[in-house]
């Protein structure tokens, strides 16, 4: 079974960015984006003054409720995987730091994962499904990988002339 995500619900990602401050947003609610995403900058804002004794501070909101789910995010600050299950699932993954390309990605079914909490106590969590899939996708970019990464060179390199063949459109236009 594989989840297909749309733009809208795709988590909001940097571009690839090494080890450093790096703050993530899932917004799965397109008509409540602005309300929820102010309240959570001002949640991030207070949650890197609780923590402003850590030296790279990177922080990753998750928010997997369904669609007619009131909003769940969770936040995980500095987070770091554990362990991972032996057994793997597909989900077909998709990120904003490469819009519009969907792909299968094997990941592990479980994880456990140790972060910080908003308050900066030490938390651990074990995760499996959906969630596996999204934490370790996010813990992922705050270590400078990206999901296509995973993928085979023959299918790298397809996205990456795809992007450039953009680009070059894109410039082209604004001579």
């Amino acid at each position: 079974m594989t989840h297909s995500p749309s733009p809208e619900t795709a988590a909001a990602s940097l571009l690839r960015h090494d080890r450093g401050g790096i703050a993530r947003l899932t917004l799965n609610r397109p008509q409540s984006r602005n309300a929820l995403s102010l309240a959570l900058m001002t949640t991030l804002r207070d949650t890197l003054r609780q923590i402003s004794t850590e030296p790279h501070v990177r922080v990753v909101v998750i928010d997997v409720a369904k669609k007619d789910d009131p909003p769940a995010p969770m936040f995980f600050v500095n987070p770091e995987l554990l362990w991972a299950s032996d057994d793997k699932a597909p989900y077909e993954e998709g990120c904003l730091s490469i819009p519009e390309y969907y792909e299968i990605v094997e990941r592990p079914t479980r994880v456990k994962v140790r972060y910080l909490d908003r308050m900066g106590a030490p938390q651990e969590i074990e995760a499996e499904g959906l969630l596996a899939t999204c934490l370790q996708h996010e813990i992922d970019h705050t270590n400078g990988v990206l999901f296509v990464d995973y993928l085979s060179r023959l299918k790298r390199e397809r996205v990456m002339k795809k992007f450039q063949k953009a680009a070059r459109l894109r410039e082209s236009e604004q001579a």
